[in-house]
């Protein structure tokens, strides 16, 4: 007999990797390419208002999908992912990473996986709850624009990426952020997370709702609400220490403060206490104290007022301190031309209702820049970055540097050349006088006030500005902190010293033959005037 043998089967097993299967990195499950005009500006920058639009169509797009996931390319530099949760009962985070700005976005599906990617988006459980209170199929669409277009002033954006988050509604006050990292990134300057609503023409950049948090070559944005992000990015030489923002800020708090008090004193000693009629030069003195009383009491107020985060009140407070700012320029340019004046016509000054004229030029034509600069946009708040990205201070003020640097700097340069010229002028007058009309001299300590004086008066301390850079930045910003939050004391002493004297009629003398043998009464106390013919010289006997 034959032995029976059973028949055995041999069974051999190949297992391939599935790249979703248990795969915490899953692609999208299809790829949908939206049907869209793209409207591209000069410089190859796509419409900001187009990009808002395309956002907005989201909601529609979600509806119409099949599958739970889908990579979207909508035209060149936009792209982006469109997840969908079905079931709106269960919702979890969502994130999405991608290694380059031209890489595709993967879906995430645990976060300890996020480190190995350079950038990545996260959506908090939260805006999904929040999301699907309306009723309808929770999902969350992130687009990635690498070509939008730049805002008013010109920001620079990290790696030109800009990301925009859309939900179908409104995400606000999120108390479980969502998220935005960029790691072992390579950059200059200082990273600080924005966000932008979608509306109007251009990005208006904020940092309202969004927290910086940046390590190195790691940042990352904690935002609490959704909209389009990006990370702007400020040059390292327009930042300063946090010490030097302390130490600078406790310098200007004070010295502004008495700065105000003493002009206050010459305002309280001109009006209440004066009982003669002041002289022109004092007139004009007493303008400038007043627009340079407002422009102080303006800046102690200005970051109060930032704080508050009042779109509206910041651009009105940031309007009253330029115009007072401006109006204090212009009033020094009014004490040089003064003082030409006197000394050029001998302190004979004729012309009609001068006092009214300057005065009319002094504070009407600030108010005429300031009224264009609201009406076109240009106040807001500006954020002052250190090198601790935890802590900045912010101002209301022109935010937009390059009118910042035409309207203010360009005009106070034409401004100090004036004043310097006559501070020279008046210097070689007291240098080289050596004697006052009546023989005494005039002492050493007296002069030294006058020139002080003179330099608050012709706002030639505000000069230092000018060497705000490099190596010299800082110790002129100490210089010219220091310096200006005195003006107000030194005017105070200066008009103590000089207030009672000057003419008094505001106009010519009856005699105009005594001319040459008068001295001429100006602000700088009494000095006779060296332009004028010298007295003449007692014969012997």
């Amino acid at each position: 007999m034959v032995p029976l043998v059973k028949d055995r089967y041999i069974i051999n097993i190949t297992t391939n990797n599935c790249f979703n299967c248990d795969n915490p990195v899953k692609a999208p499950d299809e790829k949908i390419k939206l049907n869209v005009t793209i409207k591209i500006e000069e410089g190859g920058k796509l419409d900001a208002a187009q990009a808002a639009g395309i956002m907005n169509n989201m909601a529609n797009l979600a509806t119409s999908m099949t599958g739970s996931s889908a990579a979207l390319t909508v035209a060149e530099g936009v792209t982006g992912v469109l997840v969908r949760q079905k079931e709106a009962a269960i919702v979890q985070d969502i994130s999405l990473a991608y290694r380059s700005s031209n890489d595709s976005m993967s879906i995430i599906e645990n976060k300890e996986t996020l480190a190995k990617f350079s950038r990545s988006v996260t959506v908090s459980k939260q805006a999904f709850v929040k999301a699907s209170s309306n009723g309808t199929i929770p999902f969350a669409a992130v687009l990635r624009f690498l070509n939008l277009a730049l805002d008013k002033k010109n920001s620079t954006v990290l790696e030109n990426e800009v990301l925009a988050v859309e939900m179908g509604t409104t995400i606000t006050n999120l108390t479980d952020k969502m998220q935005i990292n960029f790691l072992n990134m390579t950059y200059k300057g200082i990273p600080s997370c924005h966000s932008w609503n979608g509306e109007g023409s251009q990005p208006n950049w904020t940092d309202d709702g969004c927290l910086t948090i940046h390590d190195g070559q790691n940042i990352t944005c904690e935002c609490s609400h959704l909209t389009f992000f990006a990370i702007l990015m400020s040059p390292l030489n327009e930042t300063i220490s946090t010490s030097d923002l302390n130490n600078l800020t406790i310098i200007t708090q004070v010295g502004c403060g008495l700065s105000m008090f003493f002009l206050c004193i010459v305002l309280f000693m001109h009006f209440l206490l004066r009982k003669t009629k002041a002289s022109n030069a004092t007139r004009i003195l007493i303008h400038l104290v007043s627009a340079m009383c407002l422009l102080n009491f303006t800046f102690l107020i200005n970051n109060f007022v930032a704080n508050m985060k009042n779109s509206v009140g910041c651009k009105i407070m940031a309007a009253l301190m330029h115009y007072f700012m401006l109006a204090t320029f212009t009033w020094f340019a009014v004490q040089a031309f003064h003082l030409c004046l006197q000394i050029y016509t001998g302190g004979q000054i004729v012309i009609r209702r001068y006092i009214l004229k300057v005065s009319i030029v002094s504070w009407v034509l600030p108010s005429v820049v300031v009224i264009v600069l609201l009406i076109l946009g240009k106040y807001g708040e500006q954020v002052i970055h250190t090198n601790d990205s935890e802590q900045t201070a912010a101002m209301c003020w022109i935010t937009d540097n390059l009118v910042h640097y035409i309207v203010n700097i360009g005009y106070y340069v034409l401004v100090f050349i004036f004043t310097f010229t006559t501070f020279i002028i008046i210097l070689s007058w007291l240098f080289f006088l050596k004697r006052t009309r009546t023989g005494q001299t005039s002492t050493h300590g007296k002069k030294i006030v006058i020139i002080l004086g003179l330099c608050c008066m012709l706002g030639i301390t505000w000069g230092f500005a000018f060497f705000a850079y490099g190596v010299l930045r800082i110790p002129s910003y100490y210089i010219f902190t220091v310096l200006n939050s005195f003006q107000g004391f030194f005017l105070f002493i200066y008009y103590y010293n000089t207030s009672h004297t000057g003419d008094t009629t505001g106009g010519a003398s009856s005699n105009k033959n005594s001319v040459s043998t008068n001295t001429v009464k100006t602000s700088l106390d009494i000095f006779a005037n060296p332009y004028t013919d010298p007295p003449e010289k007692k014969k012997k006997p």
